[in-house]
Order: structure tokens, then sequence, then C-alpha cells
């Protein structure tokens, strides 16, 4: 989606040279600010830590409640390493830890140790680096440094990790894998395609998707025109049989998409060449298109078994559809408390603009920071909505109206959708057409 045209070109201009600001919603579940005091007044959390991870160690840094310095320590990233840091943080009382990444195995064992983990982006760590520095410099210890007093003085403004349950981390994972070999299977599929344009367009044309079965097994046979040159209408008829070709042409409709292309004027050697490319890539997509088809078919059972699995698939009318249900419910998990308002789930699936506002210039601009895959979700969801039910058709086309451009008419939509399926999934009900106020407001009013 591209980013909505907001405010004048110039500051257009001058924002998109800027670092893009990753912005928390303002109403996460507080760690707890009525949970931080005992009774008596005195600080419950004594100690707190930051940890500045890396491939081969990681930098731990613990703090007192009034910032005095515990410990300072590397542990590397081996078992023994991440069982002595677990060990290290229960032993002096930590009782939480700021994080640059919100999951991996450190996090993983850091949350089963029972210890509190908040989950910092990037961008908020560099932004207060100038806090405790006078001059530029920077390393692991004072980066652990600087997350532990984030952790002691600024705590409840980040949400801490609540994992999610073992049915929803497989299917995040299935989801987020075939997102991965699909990305890799098109830039493959155009990696052919500019191959068969630079000496056989013709093979190229023949087929809607080069990377479809049918497409691939034509390519097989005939990787360049002297394989083809004996290619007749009745030779292309029993080829498409012997593959279930489930198309709509005839095969003399094929063969004149085939023979009316441009003809490339490659030398022999370089043919001969572009021919083993062509095998080479067609080798290498086969394999990844029948994988993807195996994992949609393991995510569409995974969705379905899932307890919230019904909440999302209700969404859809195509028993098909269960694709984008699935990201839906990966990416916003089954723990109520992530989110709660939806305005939160709005601003993580990057549906609700970012407020600039100085003086008298007031702007709403593009929400880079969130969930981009939540957010590829969302706008999937609402760009096929958008086509068959009434009330997503009238939000879209109202957006539309006002002047919104197709990709800001969309984020309107599923941003609106998205108050729909916060409360479907607080409630824990399938959607119900009868329980939608806007739809029977909108079907009342036309009759």
């Amino acid at each position: 989606m591209r980013a909505t045209k907001s405010g004048n070109r110039a500051s257009r201009q001058r924002s998109y040279r800027r670092a893009p600001a990753y912005e928390h919603p303002q109403r996460w579940l507080p760690v707890g600010l009525a949970a931080t005091y005992t009774t008596e007044g005195g600080p419950l959390v004594s100690r707190y830590a930051g940890m500045d991870w890396a491939k081969e160690e990681h930098a731990l840094h613990i703090a007192h409640a009034d910032g005095g310095l515990v410990l300072e320590g590397r542990f590397a990233h081996d078992e023994s390493g991440l069982d002595e840091l677990c060990r290290v943080l229960v032993r002096h009382g930590v009782g939480r830890v700021a994080i640059e990444r919100p999951d991996g195995v450190l996090v993983e064992r850091l949350l089963e140790a029972g210890l509190v983990v908040l989950a910092i982006h990037p961008n908020q760590v560099k932004a207060a680096r100038p806090r405790f520095r006078a001059a530029g410099g920077k390393s692991d210890s004072f980066d652990a440094f600087v997350l532990a007093e984030l952790a002691r003085t600024d705590h409840h403004r980040f949400r801490a990790l609540t994992p999610d349950s073992d049915e929803t981390r497989a299917l995040r994972s299935l989801t987020r894998s075939r997102e991965d070999l699909v990305e890799t299977r098109v830039a493959l599929a155009n990696r052919l395609r500019a191959e068969l344009e630079a000496f056989w367009p013709g093979a190229a044309a023949i087929f809607a998707d080069i990377d479809s079965p049918i497409a691939l097994a034509f390519l097989e046979r005939y990787p360049s025109p002297s394989d083809a040159h004996r290619l007749g209408e009745k030779r292309l008829r029993a080829f498409l049989s012997r593959h279930g070709y489930c198309g709509r042409k005839e095969a003399s409709e094929l063969l004149e998409r085939l023979r009316s292309a441009p003809r490339g004027r490659a030398g022999e050697q370089e043919a001969e060449a572009r021919r083993t490319v062509v095998l080479s890539l067609v080798a290498a997509l086969r394999p990844l298109v029948e994988q993807i088809k195996l994992l949609n078919s393991q995510i569409a059972g995974a969705v379905r078994a899932h307890p919230d699995g019904e909440i999302f698939l209700s969404l859809f009318r195509d028993p098909r559809a269960s694709l984008t249900a699935a990201r839906l419910l990966a990416e916003i998990g089954d723990r109520r408390e992530r989110y709660p308002t939806n305005e939160a789930l709005a601003a993580d699936a990057g549906m609700s603009p970012v407020a600039v506002e100085s003086g008298k210039r007031k702007v709403a601009a593009f929400r880079r920071a969130c969930d981009k895959r939540l957010r590829d979700a969302v706008a999937t969801l609402a760009d096929t909505t958008r086509h068959r039910h009434p009330w997503a058709r009238e939000v879209y086309q109202r957006a539309r109206a006002r002047g919104c451009e197709h990709p800001h008419a969309i984020r309107v939509l599923g941003r609106a959708w998205l108050r729909v399926i916060w409360r479907m999934w607080q409630d824990g009900v399938p959607y119900d057409p009868n329980k939608h106020g806007n739809l029977r407001r909108l079907k009342a009013g036309e009759g």
C-alpha cells in the first residue's frame, strides 16, 4: 500500500528524509502503576535490568530502584550461558527486564524464568541515548544501561510481553513462513519472466501465471524456441490434456499467443545459455509452488482447529479465504489484554494515522511503524469486503468521495473493520450481521 498524501508537499518531502518514528498506542495495558507500590507506599520492584542481545553474547546491566549499579556482565548465547543469565536475574530479585526484541529463544527463556519482559523498539532506545551521554559514544554495555534506566523510570509506558498460546504461535509460524516462501516465489517468477522476455516473449504470454503448474510444465518441456519449433496445435492439445489444463482457452488460441509474440535474435550460444537459466529457474520454482500449496492446506486446518478460528473465519463467505483469517488471528493473537481498546489494535495494525501538531499546523501522517504483517492482512480484508459487503462498500465509497486515494480509503475501511473485530475478539463470538449496528442502520436507510 502506498503512503497517504498528508499535509503539504514540502512537509511530506521533509518527512521522507527523517527516520520513521515508532509509536506505541497510547493506551497499552499498563505493566501496572497500581502494582508498582505496596500498601505501605514502598516500591514493590526493587531491581531492574537492561539487556543488549546479540548473536554470540548478551550484555546485562542490573540497577537498584534508585539507579545504583548492582551488576554488569556478559553471558554467552548457549545453553549454559542462558541458564546462568536466568539464575543471576532471579537471584538478584530483578522484577523487570528491558530488551530490544519481542521474540526469540532468549525472550522465551526470560519469560520461562517468571520475569516481566519489556519489549522496547530500537528507535526508542536510540532516542533515549542522548539523555545519558554528552559525546556520541556507543557500546553494548551502554545500551544495556540505557535499557535498564528505561525499565526503571518509564516501565509504565511500555507493554509487558504476554506470550500467546501454543496453537497461536504454531499458526503464526505457518503463516509467516508461507509469506516468506511466497515472496521468494514472486522473486523467482519475476526473474523467469524477465529471462523469457529477453529471448522468447511468447512463452511468457501463453499462460496467465508464469509460476502456475501448467506454465512450469510447459517451460520444462519447451525451455527455448528451438525446443518448440515443431510444436503444433495437435501436440499442444495433447500436452494440455496430459497436464490437466483447466483454462478456458483453446489450444489454437494459446498457440497463436506463442507465435504472434516478438521473436528474439539471440545467437546459438546465448540461446543455449538462456535455455539453461530457464530450466534452472523452473527447477527452483516447482518444489516451491508445491510447498506453498501444502502450507495452505496446513494453515486451513490449523485455523479451523484454533479456539478463536471461528471468530475470524466468520468474516469471510468464501471458505478459501482461510489464509487471511489465519493471518489476522496469528498476528492479533489470543491474549485479550494485549489490546485493551480498539484504538490500540488499529494503531498496531497501521490503520490509524499519526498526528503531527505544532502551533496552528495539524497534519495526519501515514503510520510507518506498526506490525506490517497485520497491516497487510487487514488491508486484504478491507479490499475483499468492499466488493461484496454493503457496509464496507459504503464506508469505502464515502472515503473516496472525500478525496482519499485508494490506499487511504482502504485504511479508513480497515480501521472501521478493526472496531468490529476487536469487539468480536473480546467477546469471543463470530461475526453476526444482526449485531452490526452500522450495517443495520444502512439497511434501514435503504428501506
